[in-house]
């Protein structure tokens, strides 16, 4: 599908300059990226996922640019500390313990959960997912080649010198007025922000994960592995490294400082660092030590499909905080069930080769300029509107509009059905069919004046645990109470 608009230059953010910079990948044609991925000790809260969201219509993009894309998202199964800062438990063992359960099942079964949540969300598999106990032979390498010169042991294990590589973090701007962290000290470290290469284990315990190493019989540090994974199978430099504006204040410099010790170089690994900032949600359910934290599941089953987050999650800019609340996400789910209904009208239409009728044409050069323009995604959805909503146009056209933009999007409107996104909450006590049936019933009821009965039928529904949305414009929806 061919337009009659230039592409316009891709500009995307870089943290470590903190300006926008045209994109120009290490290899022509191709575009490499790294995003951090989760510490699979619990389930990932739904803050967590607009990370991978984010990722993945940076990968989107990429691709609708005409690169060849090479994604890499690790799990982390070991090695991540219940601090940044190198103190408190591993969180892999620490759950184990907790559980009383073996911390490779632990891994297994989180990791499992989060795949789901990935398809779930419409996010594409990468080239690899990397897991971090796979590379601790790499690892033990790539830290006995950096040893000498950069780190210094303690009983506790080896540690990396921060000031030994150049300009340590400028990433997070950590010792200027910009600086947005604060790193405490650590009893024993040459300095505060020196941070473990390898944690050796202390006499008298043993970890369900540990290796044999120079320092010591133990397991390696957080920050190593993903400069590992991403040398391994991206090549430095590659291209974008992503992740959470919190990953930008530790983990990545600390990732860059390995980097530039690794090639003797200033060289940070990748040529941009993109970050995506906070979800915030205001009762307190996003941190995981809350226990009954918002999980995609959560949200599926209070009767929303998952792409409603999805949408939610573009309706912001990827640096913007984006609060989360229930009406919010119920306001997303209408806006992707009109867009839904908008496109059935080309669902049967074969996709035109060429898209030549000019105000779709002029509607796929200014979509292309908004995705160009730092992923702005709040634009780009305004424009799917209105190209779903056009008139008196050819609807194979239509279509190969629609399934452009989708295609960087993700919010599979050409596949979705009016009854994929009518989602069963889990608190319903009653089926779909049946609400259905007492909802027609009520509408009868209303439109004969019989409000009494009516009510008595509202108040049967309230009883079984639905919510009956009389406002809803589109006539379609129900939902737990609460919610």
């Amino acid at each position: 599908m061919t337009d009659a608009h230039a592409p316009t230059p891709l500009k995307l953010f870089n943290s470590l300059t903190r300006s926008l910079e045209e994109f120009q990948p290490v290899h022509p044609g191709e575009a490499r990226v790294y995003s951090c991925g989760p510490t699979v000790y619990n389930y990932s809260h739904i803050g967590n996922m607009r990370a991978y969201v984010f990722a993945d219509t940076l990968g989107r993009t990429l691709s609708y640019k005409g690169y060849r894309l090479t994604h890499v998202i690790n799990i982390t199964d070991v090695g991540h500390l219940t601090d940044d800062a190198d103190a408190g438990e591993d969180k892999l063992e620490k759950a184990a313990a907790e559980r009383a359960q073996s911390i490779w099942d632990i891994a297994r079964h989180y990791t499992e959960a989060y795949w789901a949540d990935i398809k779930a969300l419409g996010i594409r598999q990468p080239a690899h997912w990397s897991i971090a106990t796979d590379y601790v032979p790499q690892m033990i390498e790539f830290a006995k080649a950096i040893a000498d010169e950069h780190c210094y042991e303690l009983e506790s294990g080896l540690y990396f010198d921060t000031t030994t590589v150049t300009d340590y973090g400028r990433l997070a701007r950590h010792g200027t007025d910009e600086g947005e962290s604060r790193i405490d000290p650590v009893d024993g470290k040459r300095h505060p922000a020196d941070f473990a290469i390898w944690r050796r284990t202390p006499p008298g315990e043993k970890r369900q994960m540990e290796w044999d190493s120079p320092w010591g019989r133990g397991a390696p540090g957080w920050h190593l592995e993903c400069s590992v994974m991403s040398e391994a199978l991206l090549g430095f430099p590659f291209d974008i490294h992503t992740g959470g504006i919190d990953h930008r204040e530790i983990h990545h410099p600390n990732e860059i400082a390995q980097n530039q010790a690794h090639s003797c170089s200033t060289d940070s690994g990748a040529r941009m660092w993109m970050h995506n900032n906070f979800l915030v949600e205001r009762s307190g359910k996003m941190s995981k030590s809350s226990g009954n934290f918002l999980r995609v599941q959560l949200l599926i089953d209070g009767g929303y499909h998952p792409l409603a987050y999805r949408l939610m999650c573009l309706q912001a800019h990827y640096r913007s905080e984006l609060e989360f609340n229930w009406d919010g996400l119920g306001a997303a789910l209408t806006r992707l069930k009109r867009l839904v209904m908008a496109a059935a009208s080309v669902c049967d239409a074969a996709s035109a080769a060429v898209v030549d009728d000019r105000r779709l044409a002029d509607l796929l050069g200014k979509f292309d300029a908004a995705m160009s323009d730092d992923l702005n995604t709040p634009i780009a959805l305004t424009l799917l509107e209105e190209a779903v909503a056009m008139k008196k146009v050819d609807a194979g056209q239509k279509r190969a509009a629609i399934e452009a933009m989708d295609a960087v999007l993700g919010l599979q409107l050409l596949t979705l059905s009016r009854q994929d996104l009518r989602v069963r909450p889990k608190a319903a006590t009653i089926d779909a069919d049946a609400i259905e049936a007492t909802l027609a019933r009520r509408r009868d009821a209303r439109a004969a004046k019989d409000f009494a009965a009516s009510d008595a039928l509202r108040d049967e529904l309230i009883a079984a645990g639905v919510e009956v949305m009389d406002g809803d414009p589109l006539g379609w929806d129900w939902r737990p109470e609460g919610n």
